[in-house]
C-alpha cells in the first residue's frame, strides 16, 4: 500500500520524466473535475502522501492514492493493464501516458491561491524531508487530537506528520514498545518524540529500491517485524503475533501482547 516512501519515490521519477516538458493534455475522471490542455511541468514534488504536478501557469494537480491508487506509465497507444474507466489522471506527452489509477483524491489548486496553503498548513512535517521539531510536534498534537486518541489513530494522523501509513504504523509501535490502544496522555514528550524519529528513520531507510523492510537482519526470516504476521512467533519472544482491526477509521493492527504490553 503506498506511505510516505513510496510516493517519495514516485515523485522523483514522474519529476525526471515530466519536469521541463510540455504535456499534451492533463485528463480527469468527471468525478475529480476538468480535464485540461497542454502546458509544461515545472516539477512533481511529494508532500507527505501526497503528490503534487505542477506547472508553469500556476496550477497544480494534487493526488492521493489512498489504499488501491497506482500510477502506470505506457507508451502512447499501448494497451492499458487497467480498466480505462479506473483511469483518475491521464497525464499525456507526445510519446507516454502517465495514468494514475484508482486514486482516492485528485485536485486542481491554484499554487499561490488559499487552497493551496491550506493544503500545506493541514499537513504536518513530511517525515522524509523535514526534521522533526519537538515544540511543533507537541503544539500540532495538542492542537488537533484529544488526550485519550489512540495510538493507532495518533500515527495516521497526517496533521502531525505526514507520511506513516498502515504498515508503518504497526512496526513503529512494536519497536517502540507501546501498545496500539495506549492513548497520547500515557506519553511523556520524549515518548512521543521517539515515535516519530523512529518513523522519520524507516521511511529514510526505504528510499532505495527493494521491498519496504523494517527488519534488517539478514536471515531470511522476513521483512518487517509484526506487520502481515498474524498468528505467527513474535521475533523477540515468541508470543504469536496479533491482528485486530483498530481505530476511528478501522484498520488492521498487528502487535505483540507481550513485547508491547
Amino acid at each position: 500500500m503506498p506511505e510516505g516512501d513510496t510516493i517519495h519515490k514516485l515523485a522523483v521519477y514522474l519529476d525526471a520524466a515530466l519536469a521541463g516538458r510540455v504535456v499534451t493534455a492533463v485528463r480527469l475522471h468527471p468525478a475529480f473535475g476538468a480535464s485540461a490542455g497542454a502546458r509544461r511541468v515545472l516539477r512533481v514534488t511529494s508532500e507527505g502522501k501526497h503528490l503534487f504536478l505542477t506547472f508553469d501557469d500556476d496550477t497544480a494537480l494534487r493526488s492521493h492514492l489512498g489504499m488501491y491508487g497506482a500510477w502506470h506509465r505506457y507508451p502512447r497507444g499501448a494497451d492499458w493493464r487497467k480498466p480505462r474507466r479506473q483511469a483518475s489522471v491521464v497525464v499525456s506527452t507526445e510519446t507516454d501516458d502517465f495514468v494514475c489509477f484508482n486514486a482516492k483524491e485528485v485536485q486542481w489548486l491554484r499554487r499561490s491561491g488559499f487552497q493551496r496553503a491550506d493544503q500545506a498548513a493541514r499537513l504536518g512535517a513530511d517525515l522524509i524531508r523535514d526534521a522533526v521539531a519537538p515544540a511543533e510536534l507537541r503544539r500540532r498534537v495538542a492542537a488537533f487530537l484529544a488526550p485519550d486518541t489512540t495510538l493507532v489513530d495518533l500515527l495516521l494522523d497526517q496533521r502531525i506528520a505526514a507520511g506513516i501509513g498502515n504498515v508503518y504504523k504497526s512496526e513503529v509501535l512494536f519497536l517502540e514498545r507501546r501498545a496500539p490502544l495506549a492513548r497520547i496522555r500515557d506519553l511523556d514528550d520524549a515518548a512521543l518524540l521517539a515515535l516519530y524519529r523512529r518513523a522519520a528513520a524507516l521511511l529514510g531507510e526505504n528510499l532505495g529500491g527493494g521491498a519496504r523492510t523494517t527488519r534488517f537482519v539478514a536471515d531470511g526470516r522476513g521483512r518487517l517485524w509484526v506487520y502481515g504476521r498474524r498468528d505467527l512467533p513474535c521475533f523477540h519472544c515468541g508470543t504469536p503475533v496479533r491482528r485486530a482491526v483498530l481505530g476511528r477509521q478501522p484498520r488492521s493492527t498487528y502487535w505483540c501482547s507481550v513485547c508491547q504490553g
